[in-house]
């Protein structure tokens, strides 16, 4: 049976896209399967309607993907330090699946982008770690053996991967901030392996 680890997103202008697109070739490099998925954005003043499958990028994520998943990885640009609106609106929407337990001891992990260096990199990656503790998931950061985290001028924390998008988000990624993208998607995806096989032992 194969594992799989659900990546789950959300860009605005395509920063945050892209550090999906390098965690999920880390996720590959352990010989596990990646689902990319995105949420659709949301309105502030009615309730926004968009159709079911985004004119470009990942499909929209659904609540069987999230249920059905080994690992969840999580992704979203900073809002004030916080995670942007979309994730946290259909975060909101996972209550029948925190009820039974559906994620619980599944690992996680969590990954921004920011336009400043110091513009809540890593208040936001708390913040999106905040549901998934509550969903009784297994969070999974990056250990200093990623010497990356010593040499990085850009992007990388412990708690996850970042990336220092530039005020006009067009900053590509720093050598350092590829290389801990990967690393924290081949983590995740080696421990959901394990636990899938020691599950099924």
């Amino acid at each position: 049976m194969h594992t799989n680890v659900l990546i789950l997103f959300y860009s605005r202008y395509g920063a945050t896209a892209k550090m999906a697109n390098l965690i999920a070739s880390g996720v590959e490099q352990a010989q596990v399967d990646v689902i990319l998925r995105t949420v659709p954005p949301v309105s502030t003043v009615c309730e926004a309607t968009q159709d079911s499958i985004p004119t470009s990028g990942a499909p929209y994520v659904s609540l069987d993907d999230l249920q059905n998943c080994d690992a969840l990885i999580l992704g979203s640009p900073t809002r004030f330090g916080n995670m942007a609106a979309p994730l946290k609106y259909f975060l909101d929407s996972t209550s029948n699946l925190w009820l039974a337990g559906k994620l619980a001891g599944k690992p996680a992990a969590v990954f921004t982008s920011t336009s400043s260096l110091h513009g809540g990199q890593e208040s936001t990656l708390l913040s999106m770690m905040l549901p998934l503790l509550h969903h009784g998931m297994v969070l999974m950061g990056i250990p200093y053996s990623e010497t990356d985290l010593n040499k990085t001028r850009t992007g990388g924390t412990p708690y996850g991967a970042s990336h220092l998008a530039g005020i006009e988000s067009d900053l590509p990624l720093s050598e350092e901030e590829e290389r801990l993208c990967r690393s924290l998607g081949n983590r995740v995806a080696m421990m959901a392996a394990q636990l899938k096989r020691g599950a099924l032992a």
